[in-house]
């Protein structure tokens, strides 16, 4: 069966049904356009724009000018929410030469980034959305000088199967101690620069969310689920300790990965990658206790099982499912934590591959109390003003993403990603540039 993002709600109900997705669907998507209250934000309606890295940043991890002109588009876009992308908080740590960087010697740059999503948004919709920065390690990720240099919590031989990585590049625990300190300045930094909260990013195997599974680390860092959890527990307790009760800070958490224990978070041990949430159930509830109002919820690995967070219809990799199954599991996963943790309001992932459907699906898992917002990803790059197009009952299906993920291919590429269909005249280029 050949994968295709809906562009038609007909065929989304046609396909849901033949391949017992299961996926609620809800005609009417009124609720997408309410005023949700979490904690001190207030937002304007249930969109969310998710965290979407341009690489285009400075050498010195300023945003430059395609990083501007993306927040421009989006701010204008009439989402309640903006997730600001990865934003590195240590050099070692950045993922390319062009990540963002958030420092007391550019702070000025990302106060004047922030002021203008603001008024930008407020002069074309009339408010202003709520802007949250995703601090980051990107640890086995890591290339702050455009090769690869990782910093792993353990060595995972499903990742390294044919790139063994030395044990040399296993972080101590003394430097996880930095790291925790790093983030929390990055936090403490973020308020400064007026962000409305910082995202302590712990997913897609990134540094933090490799910890989760780091079963067979030695240390205060690995073995038990206290330890596990330590270096995202405690950075988000310390963020929120410093920068008050005013101050959101939340987390773009993953609660699977995808593959076998003893490698994988959220997966059943001896059931090879049959998911089992009961871990992320309890560190949500943890978190809850800390006072964290607000969770972005994700799964998968970007690098070795795109499928699972990032269903897409075209490309070379083959994914042993169909996309429309990884949505349904990333959906209803983020539904089962939603309805066990009342008090915390969940994003979910996933939507973008759903095309026409996406707002409909959205309103039905809300509607239902699964979650509280619904997050788009490669959406944005292909069609910014998305959320005013929905609430404005006016969404368009010849906007949609198409999920070629060209955007991903030229990320891999060592390029500045964006939509080469939608917003061919100016990253068109950039892909013949890098990917052809």
């Amino acid at each position: 069966m050949k994968a295709k993002v809906y562009t038609s709600v007909e065929d989304f109900k046609k396909e849901n049904e033949l391949l017992k997705a299961d996926l609620p669907f809800c005609e009417q998507t009124d609720i997408l356009k309410d005023e949700v209250k979490i904690g001190n934000l207030t937002l304007k309606n249930r969109l969310v724009c998710q965290a979407m890295e341009g690489c285009d940043g400075t050498a010195d991890g300023r945003p430059d000018v395609l990083t501007k002109r993306r927040y421009e588009r989006l701010a204008k876009g009439g989402a309640g929410l903006i997730w600001f992308e990865a934003t590195a908080v240590c050099f070692e740590g950045r993922a390319n030469p062009r990540q963002l960087y958030i420092n007391g010697e550019n702070l000025d740059d990302f106060k004047r980034i922030v002021e203008n999503i603001k008024q930008w948004g407020m002069k074309q919709n009339g408010y202003e959305p709520a802007v949250i920065m995703q601090a980051t390690h990107s640890g086995r990720y890591s290339k702050p000088e455009g090769k690869p240099a990782p910093i792993i919590a353990y060595n995972n031989p499903i990742f390294e199967k044919d790139n063994p990585i030395d044990k040399s590049r296993i972080i101590t625990d003394e430097g996880l101690d930095r790291v925790h300190d790093s983030l929390v300045g990055a936090a403490a930094l973020a308020k400064k620069a007026g962000f409305d909260g910082v995202d302590i990013k712990c997913c897609h195997r990134y540094l933090n969310s490799e910890l989760l599974s780091a079963y067979t680390r030695k240390g205060r860092y690995g073995g038990s689920f206290e330890n596990r959890t330590r270096l995202l527990r405690e950075s988000i307790r310390d963020s929120i300790s410093l920068c008050g009760s005013g101050f959101t800070v939340t987390s773009r958490m993953n609660v699977y990965d995808g593959f076998p224990y003893p490698y994988g978070f959220g997966v059943k041990e001896g059931e090879g990658i049959t998911p089992d949430l009961s871990e992320a159930d309890r560190l949500i509830k943890i978190l809850a206790s800390y006072g964290v109002k607000l969770l972005d919820i994700t799964m998968g690995n970007p690098y070795f099982n795109p499928h699972v967070n990032r269903p897409y219809a075209a490309g070379g990799y083959e994914p042993p499912e169909h996309p429309l199954s990884g949505v349904a599991r990333m959906l209803k996963g983020t539904a089962q934590l939603g309805k066990s943790n009342p008090e915390v309001d969940l994003i979910c992932s996933g939507l973008s591959f759903l095309g026409a459907a996406a707002p409909g699906v959205a309103a039905a898992f809300i509607e239902q109390g699964g979650f509280s917002l619904a997050g788009f990803g490669r959406m944005i790059f292909a069609y910014p003003d998305f959320a005013r197009d929905i609430v404005d009952d006016k969404f368009d299906c010849k906007k949609i993403c198409i999920a070629c993920s060209k955007c991903t291919e030229i990320m891999r590429a060592g390029g500045t990603p964006g939509c080469v269909i939608r917003d061919s005249e100016t990253y068109m280029p950039i892909y013949k540039k890098y990917c052809k």
